[in-house]
């Protein structure tokens, strides 16, 4: 049996038997058909230490979504409230005719603002007439037409964070109302919160979703608060980690440090978020932009573009539609990928476990200048005798058949390369 197949039999049977949070019983490389004699492919008694998951436990939302991240488009990082029924028909639009959805980006979510300033005289939630004068539904059926799926924003607390009327204590008739929308996403905030505990403010919504009988993915954003990684993966389908990202250098190297953080605790069901991407909204270099791209696909981050498809740059298109780097981030492993060298300093190595026991590895330089980045077997946990094929996801080249001890690449400064790592054994694998 496939890792795939393995990993969607266990969601099925917590699906269909509600039991609960379960923690994984053995390591990575448990999953695999071990040789006898020892570690297979040429692994490390170290590498379940590494890439620990024994964190990650299987989710209670019952919508069997999100065996791998989600993938799709976001108003807020671009528009904020500027936001249209035009611009997300236009934006569903270009996510076909740029051949962005064929990649997988088929979330079309609207953030804030899409709401009236208060509630109808029943007291439910109504789209402003003067933005979204056609209704939800109707933008419902024209993304759905596409082959895409729309999502949409509230709020766990009395108002949504551009004070719209928020969700909390109206669970139960939003999300019915969200389901006879067509709505296929709900992007929960955490503003106006009346200090009440996130713990006991976002499983209400989880249980009104479930009881509505419509898969909509569930986006928990409590902006890491209250460490939603220890109790989250029992609520929501990801959750965020992490304040709001900026389209500075800053910001998304200090995200990607603080989400590395719960790696152990992601996996197919409930997914660690840094926020969504700001690739190609003019903040950063093109190495700056490739450099977030990369660590949010192997850190199995959502990929969630934030930039104006509508007008794209070449070089926007090229990082957001690169298929090797997008395979990493949705392999059906569904491990986290995460820091494993250079914790202290500018000059990392991240890497992360594939199906078909293979890795991918990038070299990261945060330095100010050029830089050769070193990724050390031993700190890959791979046996340094191991043999290891080399292929470069950004240039899309093999560049060594049997590469052993280390591996050595210079980096530009805020420059990333991203590699798959192959041992020699796994060509035999039947994986």
């Amino acid at each position: 049996m496939s890792i795939c197949s393995v990993y969607i039999v266990i969601l099925l049977i917590a699906c269909l038997s509600d039991a609960g949070i379960e923690g994984r019983k053995v390591g990575v490389l448990k999953k695999h058909e071990e040789p006898s004699s020892g570690l297979a492919f040429g692994f490390t008694k170290s590498f379940n230490t590494i890439y620990d998951t024994s964190r990650y436990g299987i989710f209670q939302l019952s919508n069997a979504l999100a065996l791998t991240p989600q993938m799709g488009w976001n108003s807020w990082n671009f528009f904020a409230c500027n936001v249209s029924e035009d611009l997300i028909r236009e934006t569903a639009d270009a996510l076909i005719s740029t051949g962005l959805a064929d990649l997988g980006y088929v979330y079309v979510n609207i953030d804030d603002c899409w709401s009236a300033a208060s509630r109808s005289s029943e007291g439910q939630l109504v789209p402003d007439p003067d933005t979204f004068p056609s209704g939800i539904t109707a933008l419902a059926d024209y993304v759905h037409a596409k082959g895409l799926k729309l999502g949409i924003y509230s709020d766990a607390g009395k108002f949504t964070c551009q004070v719209r009327p928020g969700s909390l204590f109206h669970e139960v008739d939003d999300s019915q109302l969200f389901a006879s929308w067509g709505v296929d996403y709900l992007k929960y905030d955490n503003c106006y919160n009346l200090g009440i505990d996130p713990k006991e403010r976002y499983p209400p919504m989880r249980d009104a979703l479930n009881a509505t009988g419509r898969s909509i993915f569930y986006s928990l954003c409590e902006w890491g608060v209250e460490d939603p990684a220890l109790w989250a993966r029992g609520v929501g389908n990801s959750w965020r980690t992490t304040d709001d990202i900026n389209d500075t250098w800053v910001s998304m190297t200090t995200i990607a440090d603080l989400n590395n953080k719960w790696a152990s605790y992601a996996g197919p069901g409930g997914w660690n978020d840094p926020d969504m991407l700001e690739v190609g909204n003019g903040g950063m270099t093109y190495e700056e932009y490739r450099s977030h791209f990369s660590i949010w696909a192997l850190m199995k981050a959502p990929l969630l573009i934030g930039c104006d498809v509508r007008n794209m740059t070449a070089e926007t298109f090229e990082i957001i539609s690169n298929k090797e780097v997008i395979a990493v981030n949705q392999d059906s492993l569904g491990v986290q990928g995460r820091k494993v060298a250079g914790e202290d300093g500018c000059l990392q190595v991240w890497a992360g476990p594939l199906s078909g026991n293979r890795l991918v590895v990038a070299l990261w330089n945060r330095c100010s200048k050029a830089a050769t980045i070193t990724a050390k077997w031993e700190d890959l946990g791979l046996e340094s005798s191991t043999g290891v094929s080399i292929r470069d996801l950004w240039q899309h080249k093999d560049l060594k058949e049997s590469a052993v001890t280390s591996f050595s690449a210079e980096v530009d400064s805020h420059g990333c390369h991203m590699y798959i790592f192959t041992p020699g054994m796994a060509a035999h694998s039947d994986i």
